[in-house]
Order: C-alpha cells, then sequence, then structure tokens
C-alpha cells in the first residue's frame, strides 16, 4: 500500500458555518444533552447581554410542542441595515462565524457572547432556524435549514412581513438530529439556567413556558433583590449564623458584585460568575476573593485574640467553612480558558476583586462585630476538626500508604506516567480476578471493592475515613481529598488520568455507581469537573449468527437493530455480570480503549447536582419519595 499524499490539495478549508457542523463539540462541549441545551443558553445569552446594555427588560423562552424553542426579547432588535458585505447584517451575523457588536466596546460594555460565534453557530446545527426582528416599526424576517439561507433578499435587504410598534429579536430554531445524539432539551437544567440568569440581573423579567405535550408549564422568573435572594435560596433548609453580606463596587471598569452567608454545616459553596456566566471551574475572580478573604478572618482573628502568638493561621478552607458566597463581575473583555468559558483567566479580574472585597468586607465588619466573630467561629471549628482529622488521617491512611501496592487489593499498573494511566473500579472478586488477568498491565490499573460502599452523604466524617473501601480508593488515586475542612486535595498529584467505575450492568451495579459517585462528588469535586470519572459500559448482549461474526451488544435499541438488519439465525447470549466474562472477552468488550464504551460523568449545574445528590442519597425520605414519583416516567428500564 503506497504513502498517502500529504500536498496543498490535501488542506481542507471550511468555509462559512461547515467548521461548527464538523466538530461541533469545539463551539458548544458536545452533541449530549449539555451541548444541546447550550443552543439555548447562547441566544438567551445575546438577549442578555441586550439587557445589559440597558435596552431589554423582557425575555421570553418557549419550549414548543413540536421540539424547537423559541427566544424573544424586547431589546433593539439585530440591525437589520445593509453591511459592509453587500447584504442585510442580520444574515452577516446568523452566517458568518466571529461576526457580531460585542468587538468593540462601542455598542456593548459587558457581553457574555464575545466570540460572535453564538446565533451563527446554533444556526449551522439547526434543521431550520426562523428569525423575526422588529425593528423602526417594521417585523423583518429571515430562515434557514442546516445555515443556509432558504428566503430570498430584496435588494441585499430581509423582506418585510409587515407592521409593528415593538423592538426586538425573536428565534425559534430547531436542533439537527443528524448532529445530536438527542434532540430533547433538558427542561430541568434551562429552568435552573433561567432562575440563575434572573437572580444576576435583578432588573430583568424571564417568562418560561414548556408547551410539550403532558409537560405544560408556565413559570415568570423575576428576582429584584438579586444575588441576596440567590444566596439565601441556596441556603434554604440550612440554618444561617448571620443575615448576607452584600457589597458592589468597580475598579478600572470591571464591576464586582458580591452576597455571602455562613450556614451551620461543614461546607464551602462559592459560584463565580462573569457577564451572567456561571465559571464552573473558577477562576482569576474566585482566586482574588479567597485569598483576601483569608487574609482577612487571620488578621482580625489575631487583633480580637481569637488566634494567640503561637497558634497558627486559619488555612483558606478553615475560613471558607460553612461560606455560601456568590461571586459575579461584569468585564469589559475577559479572556476565558476554552470556548465553553468554564474558567476566568484574565488577571486583572483577581486584582478589582481582591482589592473591592478587602474594602467592603472591611468596612461591613468593622460596623458588624458580632457578624465577625460568628464568621471567625465558623474557622475556628473547622480548624479544630482539621487538626483531629489529620491526626486521624495519619493513623488510618499514612501507615497503609506503604504497603498498599503490595496487599493484593490494588493491582497497579507499571507506567508512572499519569496522562497516560487509568484505574477500574471493578464491583466484585470475581470480575476483578478477570479484570487483572485480561488488563494491560502497562497502564491499566484494577481496584476491586466488595459491596457498597458507604453513602458518605448521611455518614460522620470520622466513619467516613474509618471505611476501608474508601481508605482506599484516597490512597490508590493519591491527591488526597477536601471536604471544606480536610482540604488537602492536590490535583496535580492524581495517579492516573481515567477513574473509570465498571460494575455489573443490572440494579445493584447502579447502586454501586451511585454510591462511588456521591463519594467522589463530595470529596473529589474537581474530579468530575476537570474530566477524569468515566462509567465502564460492559456490553449486555453477544450475538453469534450461523454465519458472520460475533458481535457484542451494549444494550436493548443494538439488539432491536440487529434484529431488524440481520437476515439470518443467531445464537442469543445475555451477560448478567462482569463475573460471567473470562479474561480475554472483558478486554476485548470494555478494557480495551479501541472498542470499550465509556461514558464521561459530567456536572451540567452545580448548584442541582448538589441539591439532587443531598435529596437523593441523604437521611430525608419524603423530598426523594416525591422525586421518584415525578420523574418515574422519565426512567428507561433495563428489562
Amino acid at each position: 500500500m503506497g504513502k498517502a499524499q500529504y500536498d496543498a490539495d490535501s488542506i481542507t478549508v471550511l468555509e462559512g458555518l461547515e467548521a461548527v457542523r464538523k466538530r461541533p463539540g469545539m463551539y458548544i462541549g458536545g452533541v449530549g444533552t449539555k451541548g444541546l441545551n447550550h443552543l439555548i443558553y447562547e441566544i438567551v445569552d445575546n438577549s442578555v447581554d441586550e439587557h445589559l446594555a440597558g435596552e431589554c427588560t423582557s425575555i421570553w423562552v418557549t419550549l414548543e410542542a413540536d421540539g424547537s424553542c423559541t427566544v424573544r426579547d424586547n431589546g433593539r432588535g439585530i440591525p437589520v441595515e445593509m453591511h459592509k458585505k453587500g447584504v442585510s447584517a442580520e444574515r452577516v451575523v446568523l452566517s458568518t462565524l466571529h461576526a457580531g457588536g460585542k468587538f468593540d466596546n462601542s455598542a456593548y460594555k459587558t457581553s457574555g457572547g464575545l466570540h460572535g460565534v453564538g446565533s451563527s453557530v446554533v444556526n449551522a446545527l439547526s434543521e431550520h432556524l426562523d428569525i423575526k426582528i422588529y425593528k423602526n416599526g417594521q417585523i423583518h424576517h429571515d430562515a434557514y435549514e442546516r445555515g443556509i439561507p432558504v428566503v430570498e433578499l430584496v435588494d441585499g435587504l430581509l423582506p418585510v412581513i409587515g407592521k409593528t410598534k415593538e423592538t426586538g429579536t425573536c428565534i425559534n430554531f430547531l436542533p439537527d438530529d443528524t448532529i445530536f445524539e438527542k434532540t430533547k432539551f433538558k427542561a430541568e437544567w434551562l429552568k435552573s439556567r433561567l432562575h440563575e440568569t434572573a437572580y444576576l440581573n435583578p432588573a430583568l423579567t424571564i417568562y418560561y413556558e414548556n408547551r410539550r405535550a403532558g409537560e405544560e408549564e408556565k413559570i415568570v422568573y423575576s428576582e429584584p433583590d438579586g444575588i441576596i435572594a440567590y444566596v439565601k435560596e441556596i441556603n434554604a433548609g440550612k440554618t444561617p449564623v448571620h443575615e448576607p453580606i452584600y457589597f458592589k463596587g468597580s475598579m478600572e471598569g470591571i464591576e464586582v458584585e458580591a452576597a455571602i452567608q455562613f450556614v451551620d454545616t461543614f461546607e464551602e459553596n462559592i459560584l463565580g460568575f462573569c457577564n451572567n456566566i456561571f465559571t464552573q471551574e473558577g477562576g482569576t475572580h474566585l482566586a482574588g476573593f479567597k485569598t483576601k478573604f483569608t487574609m482577612l478572618i487571620n488578621s482580625y482573628a489575631r487583633e480580637l485574640g481569637i488566634l494567640k502568638e503561637k497558634d497558627s493561621n486559619f488555612t483558606g478552607a478553615d475560613t471558607r467553612n460553612g461560606m455560601t458566597a456568590v461571586i459575579a463581575i461584569k468585564h469589559p473583555d475577559p479572556i476565558f480558558e476554552g470556548q465553553t468559558k468554564t474558567k476566568l483567566a484574565s488577571a486583572d479580574a483577581t486584582k478589582a476583586v481582591f482589592t473591592l472585597a478587602g474594602e467592603e468586607l472591611q468596612r461591613f465588619f468593622d460596623r458588624n462585630l458580632e457578624t465577625l466573630k460568628a464568621v471567625i467561629g465558623c474557622a475556628e471549628k473547622s480548624a479544630k476538626i482539621r487538626k483531629a482529622e489529620e491526626k486521624a488521617k495519619t493513623n488510618m491512611l499514612t501507615k497503609s500508604r506503604f504497603s498498599f501496592d503490595s496487599n493484593g487489593k490494588l493491582a497497579n499498573c507499571e507506567s508512572r506516567d499519569a496522562e497516560k494511566c487509568e484505574i477500574f473500579i471493578v464491583e466484585g472478586d470475581s470480575a476483578g480476578g478477570s479484570a487483572k488477568m485480561g488488563r494491560n498491565r502497562q497502564y491499566q490499573a484494577i481496584l476491586p471493592i466488595r459491596g457498597k460502599i458507604l453513602n458518605v452523604e448521611k455518614a460522620s466524617m470520622d466513619k467516613v475515613l474509618a471505611n476501608a473501601e474508601i481508605k482506599t480508593m484516597i490512597n490508590a488515586f493519591g491527591c488526597g481529598f477536601s471536604e471544606g475542612y480536610g482540604n488537602d486535595f492536590d490535583i496535580s498529584k492524581l495517579r492516573y488520568n481515567k477513574i473509570i467505575l465498571m460494575t455489573d450492568a443490572d440494579v445493584d451495579g447502579s447502586h454501586i455507581d451511585t454510591l462511588l459517585l456521591t463519594f467522589l462528588y463530595r470529596f473529589m469535586p474537581d474530579l468530575i469537573t476537570e474530566g477524569h470519572v468515566y462509567i465502564a459500559m460492559p456490553p449486555l448482549f453477544k450475538v453469534i449468527p450461523k454465519k458472520g461474526e460475533e458481535q457484542y451488544l451494549y444494550d436493548e435499541k443494538a439488539l432491536e437493530k440487529y434484529k431488524k438488519t440481520h437476515a439470518g439465525g443467531f445464537t442469543l447470549q445475555r451477560y448478567k455480570g462482569l463475573g460471567e466474562m473470562d479474561a480475554e472477552q472483558l478486554w476485548e468488550t470494555t478494557l480495551n480503549p479501541e472498542n470499550r464504551v465509556l461514558k464521561q460523568v459530567e456536572i451540567e449545574d452545580a448548584r442541582m447536582a448538589s441539591e439532587i445528590t443531598e435529596m437523593l442519597m441523604g437521611s430525608d425520605v419524603p423530598p426523594r419519595r416525591q422525586f421518584i414519583y415525578d420523574h418515574a416516567e422519565e426512567a428507561e428500564i433495563d428489562a
């Protein structure tokens, strides 16, 4: 076979929106439900930008009965005049990447959509998109199919289909089912995001409507108390230590707004936003806030004599023990890491938040001594538990660290290159034995666990640390753990790039997965948010045809498809558990990177994830029962 040619003809230029359709994940983060919902957020963010510019007070978001979504606002409307490219400006915006009004600061001082890709990306990934622009007393109309315009322009301008006294933009779009795995928007995620947007924009009203059959619902999101109400909502059902602390200020064009409230629980919940976008992975604005807050609390604790000369300072985690905070900044030209904007990278945001938080909190604490003492009390409690926990950890964890690889439980891999290594958490000794024999010893480690691990949502810290399975995992991963006060987690020390949960495809297996995920989410959330946690999908069936090659099938749908497409007879083998596979089969189906199917564990909405984890895995039964009743029809039963 001759070598493939690599010359000038090999270079493909993706014109217009072709690039988006070719690599959608680069623009919206993936083609699953998360990416699908992201389409709505892109359009809504454009309407919110109009609000930030002082031109829009209301947004209407409707999930239509036909599966499409409509977003309408009462802003200025996308410009419809002739663009220097010789067509209406609207068409340039909707069909050209990196075209928009956010590149200079004249039209928008701050905005969430900064790359000029929002509307055009949604257009490219939609089966059809219809847009009406209410402007200058007229309704202008345009329409597209898979990003290609289907409306004929009149002398380069949009046709006018009516008169109006209103202003604004109305976009209806249906996602393309040839690109997305599913095309049904997740209503709960959308509602959470819209409510969040209302909290961050107290002068904005959002009207949500679901017209899908059996899901009909109307909600008005309006939060005139803004992020103060947001913090109170997050802390609902918990015992607050004080009333929320609120401040707002600006520095060098960066506006900083914060609401803080401590509660009587061992947790830390800080949400960061930049230009209304939730920065899930934090960034420079949160770094500035945390650094200053720690310095401030330590300074006050020494001033009040709570920390003596011989005492060490409170750690950052100590000072934030029990803290719920929303830190929202408005930045004229923010820098994010990645297109999906989950982490802020602007260095000037650190300085702005650091300075303003210092000034405003000092002013507040000087006037509110009782609140200050209550906050320092939370840090004291944390430090006390941390020191006791460190002693316990020395006894329970450190001593066993050296005997780990040889104790027969963890079958480690030979390579020390964390980037290439992966660890499989396997249910049961029999599957663990097959996995140990079948794996690639160079880069695959196997850790069998017996039965169901401890439910950490219901357990005290000492019980968690005394649990053999949990100790084993903490030591195996090598990066420590974090639970507000146990804060020695360091992701740079992670021993394996992929942590793969490999359990049976049955109810018990799902329960073990849930317990493991609860443990990882509560003690090592960064492993999930930074994309290190996966669930292995072992096959459910093996089909052996009378003629042709045998095949593994991973779910009922694949079996149905096989039955329809396969003409001859075949023998069907069903796997009830991993223990039924020998080492070779396990390698072939579940361990081999070439063939296996892995699901990456993602968190779309951190606040919702925390609430649902608490509800499903906590001690309070009635809300859990209600959740099961409400969502029973959505469950997919494996019969």
